[in-house]
């Protein structure tokens, strides 16, 4: 699973505003403009995107930082690239000589051809878990990007008041807790915000319910399937949204065939509910996912696409489903999956999954590999 950083409780009249802070922050993120954080201890710092570096970004961030940046790599990808990295959950590459925007790059994205570091043009660091670094990378990952960040200390004298000092440079502040926690957060601020009839082939009795957090962020949807009894366990189904499985019929992959068999499962059975969630690619986004189909087109397995691009075999996580569940009254379920994890999971968060019911389908020329992937490395079930 996922390397996850220990949460401590927020008060609820705050997770609007940590919400919309992180917000915000993706949004300058994604589109290459610096972020300041505040991390444990008084620790501060300028953050900017890898995958969006340029020289003027460079050059902008150590402007405004009065320091030199570093390179800030997931534990996995710094493993990849031949370096230690035990126990941290991110790792900081402090340049000896000028980094330029292609060196950057070329750290962050496996595809650049880059296998091994020349670890002498660096100091090799691992990164606190609570401090600005990791929480860079955590943001790059929520903000769907590759997980890879510039981090430059802040070492302005007139920084004293980092605020003041942000508004100034017209630059964002956000605390690195808000990053940790947003995806805690957002789930636990999940709202119905509409629903609809809608027949489905092989479900006619059909709604749709669509969640979203208090922010706007993504929304996750309950296909909910005649007239569950929340008094008994439920049939249901997790599924994570898959475009290219589900919508366009890939044949890398078996999504689109679960999807469409849990539907006629459940209405099958007369009643039940599939949660469709907003984690693409085990939770790594769209365009990442396609860079891991690329690596796996030069011979890698699912899982070690994934380690190359920095993220852990598996990002998702299922407070969403839990959270979505709750509101719907429903405490038990009987889970249609492969994977052990989503039991144990559920479990985690007081969904009791008193059956795990089978649902696997016959593998094609095209995602053999990654069933055997899914079977051998991952403990699916088949």
């Amino acid at each position: 699973m996922p390397h996850r950083h220990p949460t401590v409780p927020m008060p609820a009249s705050r997770e609007p505003v940590s919400l919309l802070a992180v917000d915000r922050a993706v949004s300058e993120f994604r589109r290459g403009r610096p972020v300041a954080l505040r991390g444990a201890g008084g620790d501060a710092a300028l953050t900017l995107a890898s995958e969006a570096a340029t020289a003027d970004g460079l050059a902008e961030l150590a402007r405004l930082a009065r320091s030199a940046p570093a390179i800030v790599l997931t534990a996995r990808r710094a493993q990849v690239l031949g370096l230690a990295a035990e126990g941290a959950a991110a790792v900081a590459l402090k340049p000896l000589d000028p980094l330029s925007a292609e060196t950057v790059r070329d750290l962050a994205d496996p595809l650049s051809g880059v296998a091994r570091l020349d670890a002498a043009r660096f100091t090799v660091e691992a990164a606190a878990a609570h401090g600005c670094e990791s929480a860079a990378v955590g943001l790059a990952k929520v903000a769907r990007l590759l997980p890879a960040a510039l981090v430059a200390r802040i070492a302005d004298p007139d920084a004293d008041d980092l605020a003041a000092w942000a508004v100034r440079h017209d630059l964002l502040l956000i605390d690195g807790g808000d990053v940790f926690q947003y995806e805690y957060t957002s789930a636990r601020r999940l709202r119905r915000v509409s629903e609809a009839r809608v027949p489905l082939m092989g479900a006619e009795n059909t709604r749709i319910l669509a969640f979203r957090p208090v922010d706007g962020g993504l929304e996750h949807l309950a296909v909910v399937v005649g007239e569950p009894d929340a008094a008994q366990p439920v049939l249901t189904r997790l599924h994570s949204e898959c475009f290219t499985g589900d919508l366009l019929g890939s044949l890398r992959c078996d999504c689109g065939e679960q999807l469409r068999a849990a539907i006629v499962a459940i209405g099958q059975a007369g009643s039940g509910i599939l949660l469709y969630l907003a984690q693409e690619g085990r939770g790594i986004g769209l365009v990442n996912k396609l860079r891991a189909y690329e690596l796996q087109d030069r011979g890698l397995d699912t899982i070690e696409a994934n380690e190359q691009l920095g993220f852990d075999a598996d990002e998702r996580v299922y407070i969403p489903a839990a959270e979505m569940l709750h509101q719907l009254g429903i405490s038990r379920v009987r889970l249609l999956t492969n994977n052990p994890e989503k039991v144990s999971a559920l479990a985690r968060c007081g969904v009791e999954v008193v059956e795990r019911v089978p649902h696997s389908f016959p593998s094609n020329q095209h995602n053999e590999a990654y069933l055997r992937t899914k079977r051998a490395r991952s403990g699916h079930l088949f």
